[in-house]
Parts: structure tokens; C-alpha cells; sequence
């Protein structure tokens, strides 16, 4: 990430120094009730007609040669009609573009989404086995649960939650986040009063190998307005489902019952909400402006490139 990202004023007429800033990391906020796939077409439809639309390539030459091969030839040039946009197409195409996504968010999810493009594929790696935390706001609401744990899914139940106060949530958090504490020392071996645990849990957070095991590093409630109530969880190795499934879980332990009704992502490694673009501000010019935004706080942090921080869970590995 230390190639200097060109500004935009360099980028404005030229294509191919536009292309040439697209690699690196940037950061989108991703709408509710949108797939990322969706979402990665719409970027890459956008870059491409906006590079288009600006100086590209000229054909290439044709060489012909006419005339009576007894006398002198007429040689001249033409452009290539094998190479003109209206045979081939134009010139930048979304078949072009590597990206990818490093914390991929469900269709019912929404929020800040870490994207590589380009070169920064290689990055946008490093992110995801680098096992960063993700932070985020999910709201429930007390009363009803759905088949699908999520306000969109079919009603199956509802009940009473008058009796349930913001010092029950509170409760019912700080026993969720004690129990996955205790829950990372057993994965290790370790008893978590030992001074190998406060040794391991002084060097930083905690990450399991296994990417299948869910992590809760913080969950709290920041409002309490009944029927709803938000949640903000940091957590690691989490899908959507968990994350409604733990809002189902926390309205049966409060005996009631409860359902999911947003997930938002606002924090992901190094990178928070107010470096994500939103759908109307996904073009060229913003987009490279992001990534050399991302590439400064990945510089100044000197992120990717710590060498110990702990990521293993293993008692062999302390």
C-alpha cells in the first residue's frame, strides 16, 4: 500500500491513469435488503461507464498496402476496425476488475463493507486472515418471533414483555459476553483465574482457528425503548443467522420472545462508518478518493504488517 494513490485531478480526463489508481482498499456502505453481489456489479457497472466516458485508447493502426506490385505501392494508415469499440466493445469491461469483499454482509444486513479491488485483492486477503473484529448495531424488538428469527419472516409467536426493564438486557448481556470469555480459555486449555490466561489475555484479543466458531468479545445495550432495544456486539467469525439467533436466545432468557429487526456493520478492523460511501456516491472519483483515504489510516497504523498479535487458541502456541 505504499504506491502513492493519484488524486483526482490527474484522473479526470485520462483513463488509463484512472485505471491505474484503482488498486487498493476502499470502503462502501452497503444498503439493507441488497446482496453483495448486487452490490459489487453496481460498483463495477458504475467504474466502468465512468471510464468510458473519459479519454481512452485510440485504436490501433492498420497498415495497408495498395497498388500494382510492378510499380511503386501506396502504403498508408487507418484505424483497426478488428480493435474499434463499436466491433469489440468498450474499452474498460466488468469482466476487467478483480474485487472482492472482506467482511461480506448479508442481504438482511447493511453497513460499512471492506472492499479490494484490483492489486488490493492481495490486501483485502491479508484483512481477512489478519481475523479482524467486526462491530455492530443490532436492533430487536420484543413481543413476536418469526420463522426466521428476522422481522420480514412469518409471525410464529408473540407474547407479553412488560415485566422485562433495561437492567434485565443488561443482565442477560454481561452473562452472554462472560460465558463466551470462559468459553475462549477452554478452547485453549486454560483455566481462565490462571496467570497463563491473564499472560495470553494481556497480549491483546483472543481469536479462534476454527472460522466456524463465533466469537463475542463485547455486547451491551445502548437503548432500551420497549418493545425495541439495540444491541452493540463486537464479535469475530459471526453470520447474520447468529447474530438473530442471539437476539432470540436473549427474549427466551428474559421470558418472552423476541426477533430481530436490523444488523448494521459499523466498525471493521481500523476502519469505521464515516469512511463508507454511500450508493450515490459509488463513481470513480469518490472511489479513488476512498482508497487513498484507507491507504493513509493503513499507513499511519501500521496495519498488516504486526507480527504479534495473538491469533491462536491453542495451548501449544503460548
Amino acid at each position: 500500500m505504499s504506491t502513492l494513490t493519484p488524486t483526482v485531478k490527474q484522473i479526470v480526463y485520462d483513463a488509463k491513469i484512472a485505471w491505474k489508481a484503482l488498486n487498493g482498499i476502499f470502503i462502501v456502505h452497503k444498503p439493507p435488503h441488497v446482496t453483495y453481489l448486487n452490490s459489487r456489479d453496481t460498483i463495477i457497472f458504475r467504474l466502468c461507464e465512468d471510464l468510458n466516458n473519459m479519454q481512452v485508447r485510440q485504436p490501433i493502426k492498420h497498415v495497408c498496402i495498395e497498388g500494382d506490385t510492378t510499380y511503386k505501392m501506396t502504403v498508408y494508415t487507418r484505424p483497426s476496425y478488428a480493435d474499434h469499440p463499436l466491433v469489440v466493445g468498450p474499452r474498460y469491461q466488468p469482466k476487467d476488475f478483480k474485487l472482492t469483499c472482506v467482511n461480506y454482509l448479508s442481504k438482511d444486513m447493511s453497513g460499512l463493507m471492506v472492499c479490494g479491488i484490483n492489486n488490493g485483492t492481495t490486501w483485502a486477503q491479508k484483512l481477512i486472515d489478519s481475523k479482524s473484529p467486526t462491530s455492530y448495531r443490532v436492533k430487536g424488538l420484543l413481543g413476536q418471533a418469526t420463522d426466521t428469527y428476522f422481522i420480514t419472516g412469518k409471525i410464529v409467536e408473540k407474547a407479553t414483555y412488560k415485566h422485562i426493564k433495561h437492567a434485565t438486557i443488561d443482565r442477560l448481556c454481561a452473562y452472554m459476553q462472560n460465558a463466551h470469555q470462559k468459553k475462549m480459555f477452554e478452547l485453549c486449555g486454560l483455566d481462565i483465574q490462571s496467570q497463563a490466561a491473564y499472560e495470553l489475555a494481556v497480549q491483546g484479543l483472543v481469536r479462534p482457528i476454527d472460522k466456524d466458531i463465533p466469537m463475542i468479545y463485547s455486547i451491551k445495550c445502548i437503548d432500551f425503548t420497549p418493545p425495541e432495544f439495540t444491541l452493540e456486539i463486537v464479535c469475530i467469525n459471526e453470520t447474520d443467522i447468529y447474530l438473530k439467533t442471539l437476539i432470540h436466545d436473549l427474549g427466551m432468557q428474559a421470558h418472552s420472545v423476541a426477533t430481530c429487526t436490523q444488523i448494521i456493520c459499523f466498525r471493521y478492523a481500523v476502519f469505521n462508518l464515516n469512511l463508507a460511501l454511500l450508493k450515490k456516491h459509488w463513481e470513480l472519483e469518490n472511489i479513488c478518493n476512498n482508497i487513498k483515504q484507507c491507504n493513509t489510516i493503513i499507513n499511519e497504523n501500521n496495519y498488516l504488517l504486526k507480527q504479534d498479535d495473538p491469533i491462536l487458541t491453542k495451548r501449544d502456541k503460548l
